[in-house]
């Protein structure tokens, strides 16, 4: 039997699903739900092709127009545009004049709201014809969504297929029942849905709808880019970006943004989102070949940036490396033509554009939204909190590796020199193996580290990494702070005249 509301605590707690309306363009998994739901005594309200496919499993559906009175007209355009469907959904059970409402104008009270969208993305993906594409936006499904969604207290909405098994388990866990938790969640993510397909649609209409990629990180992964890309580069040559190319075009310029010099030439070899070679020189040639020995052999199919102009001279000095991507501001008219002997190789314009201060990324079946990591903690912000300064030279070294290590995946170490990244140690779960991976790479590639200077994406909480620091020739050190035990690694810094600077800023990059 299904539970009854009682009394006004229950109506807004405690829901009975005794009338549900279904109208749904994806099939999938509608049977088990639909079959529970009958069995329980619920009427079904539905439309069309949603309509036809329960009947032919034996369950009896009552169709919307007997409710409204129209059929469906203007060629499926007006099935559910209603007083009768909307007042069903839309009035609240503790609302006298609501109730009454209803019951003046014959409305029935509908506990259940199961609408998908119209593909509106798919259709776009594989076809070019306007006509269809309006077609597949949706009008009555976006609005029974919203208007159910805003009414959670009475109503539960299911908002695409993949929900409906949870609905299911939901209900036979509460003897027919669902709490309000549940209908505000459900609520969540059908505004969640309402907000992806109307940005969609609107990139569409702006002439941004969403691109097909080659394929995802993996061939056997389909992918797309939904966004205004041209707003951000602007190809000039090359073969179609692909979705990994993406990803390191955007950690490409979210890491040279940061770096703003006047009278200089910022150079950087980016390779899986981590900078393998970064340097600041007098000019983008030699900016270029000191990013290149940080680590000529990842720099291989890496990805290039820099905010200078690309002089023939550097043109051709990286001409013979095979790389993927380059990015900068402008191209010299006479290094085009060397750059483009390459086919294949994308040569990306930087337009001037703001990033938007969110950040987001999908997580378990949903999205994590944050703030964009803006922070820059200037020279002047630095605390020194060892007995033996930082020189001059080293301060600039300092700031110029805690902003490299800001966009090094995590755990990260950065060493560096004379505004030159000798190497990084990236995405370890050890921020002592960061360490020993990026020492190991700098003497690899044979860099000095004496007078070297280290930076950490986070605290130290053991002094295990100075001392480590220490015996490979490196004299300086910033780092966030934070650990109940930094005096620690102070203490070890005082007593091996070490300089060592923190920030009160961690930069974890995961």
């Amino acid at each position: 039997m299904l539970g009854k509301r009682t009394d006004y605590l229950c109506r807004n707690y405690f829901i009975v699903v005794k009338t549900a309306l279904i109208s749904v363009f994806y099939k999938d998994g509608i049977d088990e739900l639909a079959s529970y739901l009958h069995k329980q005594g619920t009427t079904i309200l539905s439309t069309g092709g949603t309509q036809k496919y329960l009947e032919n499993l034996g369950i009896p559906v009552v169709p919307v127009e007997s409710k409204t009175t129209y059929p469906s007209i203007l060629g499926g355009r007006v099935k559910t545009l209603h007083p009768a469907v909307f007042g069903g959904i839309l009035n609240r059970s503790d609302n006298e004049t609501d109730q009454a409402e209803l019951e003046q104008y014959g409305i029935d009270n509908i506990d259940l709201i199961w609408v998908d969208l119209y593909p509106f993305d798919e259709t776009v993906a594989k076809t070019n014809d306007e006509s269809e594409i309006i077609e597949k936006i949706d009008i009555g499904g976006i609005s029974l969504i919203r208007a159910a969604a805003k009414n959670y207290r009475d109503k539960l909405i299911l908002s695409n297929k993949d929900q409906a098994p949870r609905l299911l388990k939901h209900l036979q866990s509460n003897n027919g029942d669902s709490t309000i938790e549940f209908r505000k969640q459900l609520a969540l993510e059908a505004f969640q849905t309402t907000t992806q397909y109307d940005r969609s649609i609107s990139m569409y209409f702006a002439g941004h709808e969403s691109t097909p990629l080659r394929y995802g990180e993996n061939p056997h992964q389909e992918a797309r880019f939904a966004g205004d890309l041209n707003g951000v580069v602007n190809q000039i040559h090359g073969k179609a970006l692909s979705y990994n190319n993406l990803l390191d075009v955007d950690a490409a310029i979210s890491l040279i943004k940061d770096f703003e010099v006047e009278s200089q030439s910022v150079f950087g070899i980016l390779k899986h989102n981590n900078a393998c070679g970064f340097a600041i020189r007098p000019s983008v040639t030699e900016a270029y070949k000191a990013a290149l020995a940080g680590d000529p052999v990842s720099a291989f199919g890496g990805i290039l940036v820099t905010l200078s102009a690309i002089t023939k001279e550097a043109a051709e000095a990286m001409n013979d490396l095979f790389f993927e991507v380059l990015i900068a501001p402008s191209f010299d008219e006479d290094a085009l033509p060397v750059l483009r002997t390459k086919k294949n190789r994308i040569l990306l314009e930087l337009q001037d554009f703001d990033w938007s201060s969110k950040t987001v990324r999908s997580a378990l079946n949903g999205k994590l939204l944050q703030d964009r990591d803006n922070k820059i903690v200037s020279r002047d912000e630095f605390n020194i909190v060892s007995t033996t300064p930082p020189s001059n030279e080293q301060i600039d070294d300092l700031y110029f590796a805690n902003l490299l290590v800001k966009h090094t995946k995590s755990n990260a170490i950065v060493l560096a020199k004379g505004n030159q990244l000798l190497a990084s140690g990236t995405g370890q779960t050890s921020r002592v193996d960061a360490l020993n991976q990026a020492i190991e790479k700098a003497k690899k590639f044979g860099f000095d580290l004496n007078g070297a200077v280290m930076a950490s994406d986070a605290f130290f909480p053991f002094p295990d990494c100075v001392e480590i620091a220490d015996n490979a020739g490196i004299k300086a050190v910033v780092q966030p702070g934070g650990s109940i035990k930094d005096q620690l690694s102070v203490d070890y810094c005082n007593e091996h005249k070490m300089a060592m600077v923190m920030t009160g800023h961690r930069h974890f990059k995961h």
